[in-house]
């Protein structure tokens, strides 16, 4: 995290931990907030790498799932940097700055990403470093898209869609409301959180998390670096795979899952009762498959409203049930997904309620707005 920022945002209330600011205070605030109204989040558990040189693109190109030929000052991308087995290591997102490439993953995966891929550079052209004079902060909420064009003139207006202005970054992503990041210098973002200051709630990053749980929008951890193909978490119906690009680490497996049909799990929503936190890498069970696990855990975060519906009532309705327990993103079979009989951690371990992802989970056009 970047030393300037911790210390502003530390004195402006925020509580820190290893991965970033945890909170400004009040977690369950935040996290209703984040739920129905106006937040700004400090993104610090997201680190970017910066790729540049003649030959940039050409070794992107080669090395993740989408194609890197299609980015553009005005476009960003999911995508994800995959094994030869075709398992994820992280999945990234990708912007242009300049003549340069920022990739934003996961802070704790960001040194062994760069690490890797500087062992594929040999003689190319190609320079991958952290962007450490750059962070970021998220926006989300109903009246979001009013407050960044007051604030920039516009804001772009379909998923991973850019513009540039005053010096930072601004990327629209999807979500249950219209929502954006902000990325630049340091002293621009600062001034950039002063300015919203007025009309959004601070939050620490596990409102940004959930808030991409709730959008059905995978990450992955070192704790699960490895344990999913992309389609696994609805990586290609998210526009992250580019199934006519040519080939990178595991685009062998990747292809073959996807033309000869043989996918047997989706990423879904769920929701589970109960103190326990759910983590990310956790197992979850199924009768058919006995006392072996039929899915994993991809992410989890308390729920702010505790719907046994998902993270979101799927018709705008308020949540079915009282406040409590906890929203995830599980990899589970696709039989299991109207199944009663979903357990975490154990065959008889809590219940865990699924639902869809707000996007149809069969293979066509990316979601492409909020």
């Amino acid at each position: 995290m970047n030393p300037d920022w911790r210390t502003f945002l530390a004195a402006a209330g925020g509580v820190p931990d290893e991965h970033g600011i945890l909170h400004f205070g009040n977690p369950a605030e935040e996290r209703r907030a984040a739920a129905d109204g106006q937040v700004r989040v400090d993104l610090s558990h997201l680190s970017l790498l910066r790729v540049g040189g003649a030959d940039a693109v050409t070794f992107l190109q080669g090395q993740l799932s989408n194609d890197v030929r299609q980015l553009t000052a005005e476009q960003g991308q999911l995508s994800s940097y995959c094994t030869p087995k075709g398992r994820m290591l992280a999945v990234v997102r990708l912007m242009r700055d300049g003549d340069d490439m920022l990739l934003q993953l996961p802070a704790e995966l960001a040194a062994s990403i760069q690490q890797r891929l500087k062992m594929f550079i040999l003689r190319s052209k190609v320079t991958v470093e952290p962007a450490a004079d750059r962070v970021a902060v998220g926006l989300s909420g109903p009246a979001t898209t009013d407050i960044v064009s007051s604030h920039f003139g516009s804001a772009p207006a379909t998923a991973h869609a850019c513009l540039r202005r005053q010096g930072v970054i601004v990327m629209a992503l999807p979500g249950i409301h219209p929502r954006y990041q902000i990325i630049g210098p340091v002293e621009a973002i600062t001034a950039v959180w002063h300015n919203l200051s007025a009309n959004t709630r601070p939050c620490g990053y596990p409102v940004w998390r959930w808030l991409d749980i709730a959008a059905g929008v995978p990450s992955v951890w070192s704790s699960t670096s490895e344990a999913f193909v992309p389609q696994t978490t609805n990586l290609e119906l998210l526009g992250g795979v580019n199934f006519k690009k040519g080939c990178y680490p595991g685009q062998e497996i990747v292809a073959r899952m996807q033309y000869l049909g043989k996918l047997k799990q989706r990423m879904v929503h769920g929701h589970v009762d109960g103190d326990r936190a759910p983590l990310p890498g956790d197992p979850v069970f199924t009768p058919s498959y006995g006392d072996q696990p039929a899915g994993t855990v991809v992410d989890a975060q308390p729920s702010p409203i505790g719907s046994r519906r998902g993270p979101r009532a799927r018709d705008g309705a308020s949540a079915a049930s009282p406040p409590g327990g906890f929203d995830l993103l599980v990899v589970a079979p696709i039989e299991s997904a109207s199944s009663h009989e979903v357990r975490l951690l154990t065959p008889d371990g809590p219940v865990l309620t699924l639902s869809a992802p707000p996007y149809p989970l069969v293979t066509g056009a990316p979601i492409d707005g909020h």
